[in-house]
């Protein structure tokens, strides 16, 4: 037999095999589930016992009786057109024909009955999308950079590394029921599109003497207290990629803090002990791993998980989109400079399709996969502003590619712009959230949607209904997290305004300076204030941190200070956005938020 034919032979029956023995656990864990959902529905099991099993499966509670949130963990942000296409056809049979993008690449599905979850679950293994631990104290989704293999200037393609750490610690019993969550990301643009300051490690693409590796980044976390990773290693070989964040789980298993959820994160034990005793700890259990063997590196991923396949499907041929003719077209002109990007591969383009908040209908999504089927290489990438991104483009397409947009009311411009809000979903559905920042998020990204300023559309607004910071508020140029003040026996939703969060000169990841607590209906207003006065005083070449740092906190205090308290007699301000009727602050237990 022909050498090269027989290797080939090899790697397909190892992929074969992995795949098989992956999808035995999996279904296995999905009708261990189903047991346990029957017992609790039957009462033989409490709900504190239920709990923990739930969340495993990525399975959260809501507000609302009787129904969940189920979270799909989308590793490295890498989704096929068949995948996005079940999911819109689950939405459909178990949701509400609607799905949310996550900050941390998940695809989110509300309202599921908790007797029909499992066979949810079963559908979605269907194409290798898994739930598992997507919640609770595990190693989350392994995020990744969302231009991989399409940057001009990339170090190198991090997704097969992504999926490989994913898988790595999946099903894991090292990472199964840890002190916390525990966030991972690997970044290869140079724009570190994941924003690895506020994982609990951040791995950055570099190459030294020929070799690949990373520059590794470590105890980050955002929550109500912020904490800015710390550099532990800035070289580590692409061969102990995961022996290095395995030795890092390890500490935090054994020294993570378990009695007190509120200092569980990795990030406490850094501040507790010193960063000194981290490293040296990192560095005894790295060296335990090398002697003695630990986690080992995936040599194969099974087909579909985290997007890989063994044979990429075909570029498509475009045939289906509308034929557009030239005609001048203002809108369009500002959808090509905000939302296309030239791919490094001569030709193409990646485009990215702004979403409303996360926010698509089943029908969308359906229209979506058609579109990456037919116009694109057949692949999604979620970032983590909650926009998808369509590659490999053909130039000569982008105009058809934006007319079949349009139908699907998905040609808005100003991607990553300060209209293009993120928010979490907020009070709508989770037991944490304090206000509606879905619907503040709504009126922010209106009130700029015809901004003309080139330096402030470059800013970013973030917004959480809470202070948990699913919404990322610290990280923006704009955040916003809910919270309710009550005056005169009334509940009041009220937001914190932060300024100036993001990235410094030196480009280091800083977070937003908290100004003050302001009624919900004074957001508008006092958002206003501030970019009016920064339209006007900012000096040229001046960031808005800079701008920010130079009038001090005590400036946009005084600014916005007459915002601080309602008007009497006022009724609306006793609503949220969205709302007709009285702000009631009502919350449930929390559930490892974010």
């Amino acid at each position: 037999m022909n050498i090269i034919l027989s290797i080939e032979i090899m790697v397909i029956d190892q992929t074969e095999t992995l795949t098989a023995e992956y999808e035995r656990i999996v279904r296995e864990d999905i009708e261990q589930f189903r047991r346990k959902v029957e017992e609790f529905l039957a009462g033989s099991l409490s709900d504190d016992e239920f709990r923990a099993v739930r969340l495993r499966r990525g399975i959260y509670g809501q507000r609302q009786p009787g129904v969940q949130m189920v979270r799909t963990k989308i590793p490295g942000g890498l989704l096929t057109a068949a995948q996005l296409t079940q999911m819109a056809n689950l939405a459909d049979e178990f949701s509400t024909g609607r799905a949310h993008l996550t900050t941390r690449q998940n695809v989110q599905f509300h309202f599921v009955p908790l007797r029909q979850v499992p066979d949810m679950l079963s559908r979605l293994a269907d194409f290798r999308l898994t739930t598992r631990e997507a919640c609770y104290n595990t190693v989350r989704n392994v995020t990744g950079c969302v231009n991989a293999g399409l940057h001009p200037d990339e170090v190198f393609d991090v997704r097969p590394y992504a999926q490989k750490v994913a898988l790595a610690f999946l099903h894991n019993k090292l990472t199964d029921a840890m002190p916390r969550k525990f966030k991972i990301t690997l970044c290869g643009c140079g724009q570190d599109c994941t924003v690895a300051a506020i994982n609990d490690i951040g791995l950055k693409a570099v190459i030294r003497n020929g070799r690949r590796g990373f520059r590794m980044v470590v105890g980050g976390g955002l929550g109500s207290l912020p904490n800015e990773a710390r550099l532990l290693e800035e070289f580590v070989p692409e061969e102990h990629l995961v022996p290095k964040c395995e030795a890092m789980l390890r500490v935090f298993n054994q020294h993570g803090n378990r009695n007190n959820k509120m200092k569980a994160r990795f990030k406490f034990i850094i501040r507790e002990r010193g960063f000194d005793w981290v490293r040296e700890n990192i560095e005894r259990e790295f060296q335990d791993i090398l002697a003695n063997g630990g986690t080992p590196l995936p040599e194969q991923i099974p087909e579909g998980f985290g997007g890989f396949t063994a044979e990429p499907p075909p570029l498509g041929q475009g045939k289906d989109l509308p034929v557009v003719g030239n005609p001048p077209d203002p809108e369009y002109d500002r959808w090509l400079e905000t939302n296309v990007r030239e791919q490094k591969q001569p030709g193409y383009a990646s485009v990215f399709v702004r979403v409303d908040q996360g926010n698509l209908t089943s029908g969308q999504m359906r229209g979506l996969s058609k579109l990456s089927a037919d116009a694109a290489d057949g692949f999604f990438r979620v970032t983590v502003d909650q926009n998808l991104l369509l590659a490999y483009i053909p130039l000569a397409r982008l105009r058809p590619l934006y007319a079949a947009l349009k139908i699907l009311d998905l040609a808005d411009a100003g991607a990553n712009e300060i209209g293009d809000v993120t928010t979490c979903p907020g009070a709508y559905t989770c037991n944490l959230g304090l206000t509606k920042s879905m619907n503040l998020g709504s009126e922010l990204s209106q009130l700029f949607r015809d901004e003309t300023d080139p330096e402030v559309r470059k800013l970013k607004i973030k917004i959480s209904g809470c202070p948990n910071s699913c919404g990322q508020h610290w990280v923006a140029d704009l955040g916003f997290y809910g919270n309710a003040r009550k005056i005169e026996g009334r509940e009041i939703p009220y937001y914190q305004m932060l300024l100036g969060g993001g990235y410094d000169q030196e480009g280091m990841m800083r977070f937003g300076l908290a100004i003050q607590s302001l009624p919900a209906r004074h957001i508008l207003q006092a958002t206003s204030r501030v970019l009016d006065h920064y339209r006007a005083n900012h000096n040229s070449g001046e960031s808005f941190r800079d701008y920010v740092l130079r009038h001090k906190v005590e400036f946009f205090r005084t600014m916005t200070s007459d915002l601080a308290k309602p008007p009497a007699g006022v009724e609306e301000m006793f609503q949220d956005w969205g709302d007709d009727t009285a702000f009631s602050l009502k919350l449930g237990r929390g559930e490892c938020a974010g």
